[in-house]
């Protein structure tokens, strides 16, 4: 199992190359720099490709709608180009509040436009003449625009011509598309003992139609880590916060996919509870309403023990990187005792 850590939209960049700078020290593998709404990913994931030197730098995530998809193969391929082939490209749907609000574009066909944009990305990877017909057209056909589009290939010769691509995805097609094109899959407040119950029957249609060469699909999952007793109320008062912004706020009634995934749960009364208590502005009522159990089952705060029992429960259901967000009196020192544990 590898180690996996999350930096957080609201840290400065220059703060969170820094905690990259320890993270890679702590022996953390994968480090996924996020993006929605806040600063750009893409100037921290080129400053950290020159800082650091062995730690894999991931885009977690660029939402699909947000770049066109030859934008996208550039941006990947100069990354993994300045990391020395260290680039992990994290793709995602987004939703429609971030989507439509924020870029400005209908939020339409997100599986296909997420397939397009995979076999784009490889296709200009390889260096192939750019020739797409799908969702995105490469070149416009004649009839639209000006008619003097005209089929290119990348310039430079890229570090590699395979850039591990993660998706993010949550319904039951996104993670079967997960399953069946991407090297990884990094799903969100993931509840290991409901796996084969919500995603079972997709993750086996998706695996059965994976190229070889994809090889065996990765998991990035865990949540919240605090295993030093003085630490469990921070690292609750975080893990309740942010799983009351996406369950409550991350999206509209009826248009949530977090607060459907924990419907799926089986904690269909509390989500209701959440959502209605956020988008009222009582954030703080939300967070209490958050069950205990979702809450202890998607985390890994407590007593070392309990975290261990955690781990093991992840790696049972294929989980092949602890995805962390660490609080600790000393960071360095934990996610070593934890990478010991895992390794």
């Amino acid at each position: 199992m590898k180690l996996s850590a999350q930096l957080r939209y609201i840290h400065h960049p220059l703060e969170n190359a820094r905690i990259a700078l320890e993270l890679e020290q702590a022996g953390v593998d994968v480090v996924w720099v996020p993006e929605a709404y806040s600063f750009d990913s893409v100037s921290l994931l080129g400053f950290m490709a020159a800082r650091t030197e062995r730690i894999e730098i991931a885009s977690g995530i660029l939402p699909v709608f947000g770049r066109s998809p030859a934008v996208i193969a550039q941006t990947a391929a100069g990354l993994d180009a300045l990391s020395g082939g260290r680039f992990v490209l994290g793709l995602g749907a987004s939703g429609p509040q971030v989507v439509e609000g924020w870029h400005g574009v209908a939020y339409d066909r997100p599986l296909g436009r997420t397939r397009d944009v995979v076999q784009i990305c490889r296709k200009v990877w390889s260096r192939e003449v750019l020739v797409h017909e799908g969702i995105y057209r490469m070149p416009l056909p004649v009839g639209e625009g000006t008619g003097l589009g005209k089929p290119l290939k990348l310039i430079n010769h890229p570090e590699r011509e395979r850039i591990p691509i993660w998706l993010a995805a949550l319904g039951d097609k996104n993670v079967e598309l997960a399953a069946e094109v991407a090297e990884g899959w990094r799903p969100h407040i993931f509840l290991p003992e409901k796996v084969g119950e919500i995603w079972g029957a997709s993750l086996a249609a998706g695996r059965a139609k994976r190229a070889a060469d994809l090889g065996q699909l990765q998991i990035a999952a865990g949540g919240v880590l605090a295993i030093e007793e003085e630490m469990y109320e921070a690292a609750w008062r975080q893990a309740r916060g942010t799983t009351a912004l996406y369950v409550g706020g991350m999206g509209a009634k009826g248009k949530n996919f977090y607060n459907a995934m924990v419907v799926r749960y089986g904690f269909a009364e509390a989500a209701a509870s959440v959502q209605d208590l956020y988008l009222s502005g009582r954030k703080a009522e939300a967070e209490a309403a958050l069950p205990a159990d979702l809450m202890q089952r998607t985390n890994l705060i407590g007593s070392p023990g309990f975290v261990r029992e955690r781990i093991a429960a992840l790696r049972e259901v294929g989980v092949t990187h602890l995805h962390v967000n660490v609080v600790a009196t000393d960071t360095g020192k934990v996610l070593e005792t934890v990478k010991e544990w895992i390794s």
